[in-house]
């Protein structure tokens, strides 16, 4: 047991860099074991880990800012699409393609696209959390309608958890709290 803890610890240190690998290869040597690689592994896969949150960061950074862009508007109370999303949604859905492509071409796996459906804080906080699931289902929709692939995206309702202004008590405010917003997790 003193011994991964002591190479976890090492890991932890010293990074999967060649002369940790040296290091692990000298310990599989004398424990007659695999503990090495172990170790190797846990410090390959927190670097990993860590970097996927860096980039998820910045890409994050990318697409909020594309989503309150390209806002699409639903008529009061309903998930119905106001006119006037389409040139919105395909450009949302652009962004999201290159993404992808982007982050394949690196050899990134992993991920998935989530659309979040947002209400003001007006009415029933469990209808409102509905209605958000809803209207993220019909964007999540229109951007696989655009070239977005079903298999890399997801829609989730927020209701009026996540609000931008707070308290949201004119017209105004509340308008910003109802949005839909996409983001990339790994």
């Amino acid at each position: 047991m003193k011994k991964i803890l002591v190479m976890v610890g090492l890991s932890a240190v010293l990074g999967a860099g060649p002369v940790f690998a040296g290091i692990a290869e000298d310990i599989n040597k004398s424990t007659g074991s695999n503990l090495g690689a172990v170790a190797t592994d846990q410090a390959k896969g927190k670097a990993s880990s860590e970097a996927n949150k860096s980039i998820a960061a910045k890409l994050n950074k990318r697409l909020l800012a594309e989503s309150r862009k390209n806002q699409c508007s639903f008529k009061s109370g309903t998930d119905v699409l106001e006119k006037g999303c389409d040139d919105k949604s395909k450009r949302l859905a652009n962004v999201i393609v290159e993404i992808k492509k982007s982050l394949q071409s690196k050899g990134q796996t992993g991920f998935k696209f989530v659309v979040s459906g947002h209400t003001d804080s007006s009415g029933d906080a469990a209808k409102n959390k509905e209605l958000s699931l809803r209207r993220a289902q019909v964007m999540m929709k229109e951007l696989i309608a655009k070239g977005v692939s079903k298999d890399d995206i997801e829609a989730v309702g927020m209701g009026s958890e996540k609000m931008l202004v707070k308290p949201d008590d004119t017209p105004a405010k509340k308008a910003k709290n109802r949005r839909y917003e996409v983001q990339i997790r790994f």
